[in-house]
């Protein structure tokens, strides 16, 4: 049976990039990985695999189950040094509302988990390390997160009827794939402390991979509606010379300076889900004069079939997904393009690959009045996250982890 989870915000950091070996080379209660004095066992391990695959978790399962159990351990030793202690009735709590997502009741759930050899007792685990960092990152942010009302004002105009709001940035990415993924981590640390234009012009010219390094990382306007949830909501709470907090997504780490922001007249118009066409292009960036032919040749979507004629069938994907399950670095490609727009930043296969990205359409909903205080929720939720990531890559840093 598969779940389908439907995703929403929620504390969490982008995990350790690391390679694994197969769980079948392991012994289930052999260590998988060391994380300072705690042991995550082989069984664990072939446990949130199993977990993973019920939810659809997309990419490399085996990878990301490693990577979460991992950063388990890491959050439940920070909320023990606190002196954390959940109760019994805030862990089944817990998993009422996780099971609630998939509309299952508890029992339900744990039911269909079953059915795919997941023990109620790793979903316990799972559900009780995020509400035992819930708590940690509360106890230790919360007292410092101050929204103000003129960031309220900011945000509210996003939901204004009124008028839209489009914003001017700039962008750096930084490769980041498994073995420079510290060096990366550090890096953006530095690059998100810059307060001046000319300074993130300055990194952008000197750090970025983006195509966008030749022009100071400047991008074009964007409507704010077009932006993915997390991203819009970093930079609706910005100044201009402001930059987000790294966001980790493809062997890469991008940071995003407001410049600019202003009104446009227009009722905002949130996207709700994009259509969109991959084709993919060997040789990398290398493979730039290919893809301009190829762009001359097309005017919609529906052309990329005659080109991909004859071809294996994976050279062409076309997706229609809600925003916010969109890969991070394509959902940020597809908000500066308007429908049957192309472009020809991204790489996959480390580089090798040349991704031929087509927008083919967007559903939007008009943004309706939402009360100030939902508002402030919304702002202070979105800066306990930037915390939280940030509290978890100081404990990655400091942490003795071992893979045997």
């Amino acid at each position: 049976m598969r779940i389908r989870i439907a995703t929403r915000p929620v504390i969490a950091c982008i995990a350790l990039v690391l390679s694994v070996l197969p769980v079948m080379a392991q012994s289930l209660y052999a260590p998988a990985a060391r994380v300072n004095d705690a042991v995550v066992t082989g069984y664990e391990l072939e446990q949130r695999i199993r977990f993973l695959r019920i939810l659809n978790q997309p990419g490399n399962i085996e990878q990301v189950a490693l990577e979460g159990l991992v950063d388990d351990r890491l959050r439940l030793q920070a909320a023990n040094r606190l002196g954390v202690a959940l109760s019994d009735e805030q862990v089944a709590t817990g998993m009422e509302e996780f099971a609630g997502r998939a509309n299952l009741t508890t029992e339900q759930f744990i039911q269909a988990i079953g059915e795919g050899g997941v023990d109620p007792q790793s979903f316990r685990d799972f559900v009780s390390a995020g509400l035992a960092w819930r708590e940690v990152i509360g106890a230790r942010f919360a007292p410092r997160t101050q929204i103000t009302e003129a960031e309220i004002d900011r945000a509210l105009a996003l939901s204004s009827a009124q008028g839209g709001i489009r914003v001017l940035m700039s962008e750096i990415i930084l490769p980041a794939p498994p073995e420079l993924l510290e060096a990366a981590r550090s890096r953006a640390k530095e690059i998100a402390e810059i307060d001046t234009i000319a300074g993130f012009a300055e990194a952008a010219r000197s750090y970025s991979a983006s195509a966008s390094r030749a022009q100071d990382g400047r991008i074009d306007w964007l409507p704010v509606g077009n932006l993915p949830a997390p991203i819009r909501a970093q930079i609706l709470t910005l100044r201009p010379g402001q930059v987000t907090a790294p966001i980790e997504a493809n062997n890469a780490i991008a940071l995003f300076q407001l410049r600019a922001m202003e009104e446009t007249g227009a009722p905002e118009q949130e996207t709700l889900s994009v259509e969109y066409a991959s084709y993919y292009l060997p040789g990398g960036q290398s493979a730039q004069a290919e893809a301009m032919r190829i762009r001359n040749q097309v005017d919609t979507c529906d052309d990329l079939y005659g080109i991909a004629k004859d071809q294996p069938e994976e050279v062409l994907a076309r997706e229609t997904l809600p925003l916010a399950e969109v890969p991070r670095d394509i959902a940020l490609e597809l908000a500066g393009l308007d429908e049957n727009e192309v472009s020809t930043a991204l790489t996959r296969n480390g580089g090798e690959t040349l991704v031929f990205l087509m927008l083919c359409g967007r559903v939007t909903e008009q943004v309706a009045d939402v009360p100030r205080e939902d508002i402030r929720a919304q702002l202070t939720n979105q800066r306990l996250e930037s915390y939280a990531e940030s509290y978890l890559a100081e404990l990655r840093a400091d942490a003795t982890i071992i893979f045997p």
